[in-house]
């Protein structure tokens, strides 16, 4: 499916759809951006986002945040959901996950700019963050904090 054909006639919107098998297999859809040339931020948070080890296998667990400055597009929240599902049985280091669909969403739907927090659950004692961004953010821009704490344990 061509770039303008996912966005003028997305797969997922109103219509039922399965959970992508792959993040390969996934159809992001974009749809017009509703305030064209109005610089304003776009947040989507994923508390209870899953992915594999890629060593064990075992589940990996996160809450990302992804915030977004809309340019001509923006992503449909439906086909975002299933496209971050679709990492359930994905096999990925935390690093190459959270990059990843950062890189993915902002090379598809062109923003002025993207910015993804991923806050990992500690496995091996060991919580792991990740954060990814495309460049700085436009000057006028209000950039509120993710809100997500670092992983305190039982302290």
């Amino acid at each position: 499916m061509s770039d303008d054909q996912k966005t003028t006639n997305p797969l997922h919107l109103g219509q039922t759809s399965s959970l992508p098998a792959s993040p390969e297999e996934a159809v992001l859809d974009y749809v017009p951006n509703p305030r064209a040339g109005t610089t304003y931020l776009v947040r989507f948070s994923a508390p209870e986002f899953t992915s594999l080890c890629p060593v064990t296998s075992a589940p990996d667990f996160a809450h990302l945040v992804i915030d977004y400055a809309p340019a001509e597009t923006i992503v449909e929240s439906k086909s975002l959901k299933l496209f971050l599902g679709s990492f359930r049985n994905h096999n990925g280091f935390h690093e190459d996950v959270t990059v990843g669909i950062g890189q993915r969403l902002f090379d598809e739907m062109k923003p002025q700019w993207l910015r993804i927090g991923g806050y990992w659950y500690p496995r091996g004692g060991i919580p792991i963050d990740v954060f990814w961004q495309s460049g700085a953010p436009p000057a006028d821009l209000w950039l509120p904090d993710q809100g997500v704490q670092g992983y305190r344990g039982r302290g």
